[in-house]
């Protein structure tokens, strides 16, 4: 039997196993798949259940069940290419012919001393429900502070004053307006319903450096009774760990068909992979059905045609009635796009699940 050993079980390993095994997977071939979880995570809502808006459960989708795909559940340790060899946290090693790294990312903290210590984030399913206890545990009238002013920082500063009327929340970024890569049209939007809603934004902070019960913007301290972190992410450590050629970003270099160009048969999906698009679970799941139509055409010793991947846009709410997006060059605001936004869940719960 040939293996191919699916690391991750996100947006973008899903998509692949999915698409193989509704395409007649080989009679010889069995898939493995590594996750931390015994299901996934809809990563896109982990704002809401660190709100408290909404429960794990609701973010579940299950793994799909077939006779020649297994699910062993752990940690990967780490990767020896050379050997074709992943090590999991425990020793145990499982050798592959086939490999799909799709571990997704964490946070980055820039070199911010303090900030992995002294804040909470929403990147795992894990994290975000000590985000959930932490920020749930804040006393009426305390203050909290979300450090980054992109789409999970602005998802989550919304969802959680509906969840927590009583709070004073702030948004600190770097940058003059919230959502910086978005229009300008479009953040004026954004700010202007803060605004309403008195969550405070606060641009041009550099923070310095993090403690417990304070951000500091050079030497001026912020108190912050909890702290979140949406500043950025970065691939996982163990892709960190891979000596291979690697973007600004930390994310792996690839061939024509997402593959490591010295290692043909790995291939890297989603935000571990540096692709011509920011990253995104729309981009990871497309590029991993892309990936499952290279590694079919393999199979079939025919060269694999790809398409351009053409993402539909992007789609932010700010608490259950109002939304924002971009559908090609096109800003939408209100509440059409977050009727559009929860329907794109519902299609994907129903896809995977």
């Amino acid at each position: 039997m040939r293996t191919l050993l699916v690391l991750g079980g996100g947006y973008g390993g899903l998509a692949l196993i999915q698409k193989l095994l509704d395409n007649h997977l080989p009679h010889d071939v069995e898939i493995i798949l590594i996750d931390r979880m015994p299901y996934q995570g809809i990563k896109t809502e982990y704002y809401a259940l660190a709100a408290g808006t909404v429960t794990d459960y609701h973010l579940r989708i299950q793994f799909p069940v077939h006779l020649r795909l297994s699910v062993r559940y752990g940690e990967v340790g780490s990767i020896e290419l050379e050997n074709k060899i992943v090590f999991m946290d425990s020793g145990e090693p499982i050798s592959y012919d086939i490999l799909a790294i799709a571990l997704g990312s964490t946070d980055n903290y820039h070199n911010i001393p303090g900030a992995e210590q002294h804040t909470c984030g929403i990147q795992t399913f894990s994290g975000t429900r000590e985000t959930y206890r932490r920020l749930n545990d804040v006393k009426p009238y305390g203050t909290v502070n979300i450090v980054g002013g992109g789409l999970s920082g602005v998802e989550l500063a919304a969802e959680l004053r509906e969840s927590r009327p009583d709070l004073n929340i702030s948004i600190l970024d770097r940058g003059e307006r919230v959502l910086s890569t978005f229009p300008a049209k479009l953040s004026q939007f954004v700010e202007e319903w803060f605004g309403e809603h008195q969550v405070e934004t606060v641009g041009r902070i550099a923070v310095s450096r993090v403690e417990k019960d304070a951000i500091y913007n050079g030497m001026q301290a912020i108190p912050s009774d909890v702290t979140v972190w949406t500043g950025g992410i970065q691939p996982v450590k163990v892709v960190q760990d891979l000596n291979l050629p690697k973007d600004r970003g930390g994310r792996i270099i690839l061939g024509e068909f997402y593959h490591v160009p010295d290692y043909p048969e790995v291939y890297v999906i989603g935000d571990c992979a540096s692709l011509p698009f920011a990253p995104s679970a729309q981009a990871a799941g497309a590029q991993g059905e892309q990936v499952a139509h290279i590694i079919q055409a393999l199979w079939r010793n025919e060269t694999p045609k790809l398409q351009t991947i053409r993402l539909k846009g992007t789609l932010g709410s700010l608490g259950k009635n109002t939304g924002f997006g971009l559908m090609g060059q096109r800003s939408v605001m209100g509440r059409v796009p977050r009727l559009l936004k929860s329907g794109v869940l519902w299609m994907s719960k129903r896809h995977f699940g």
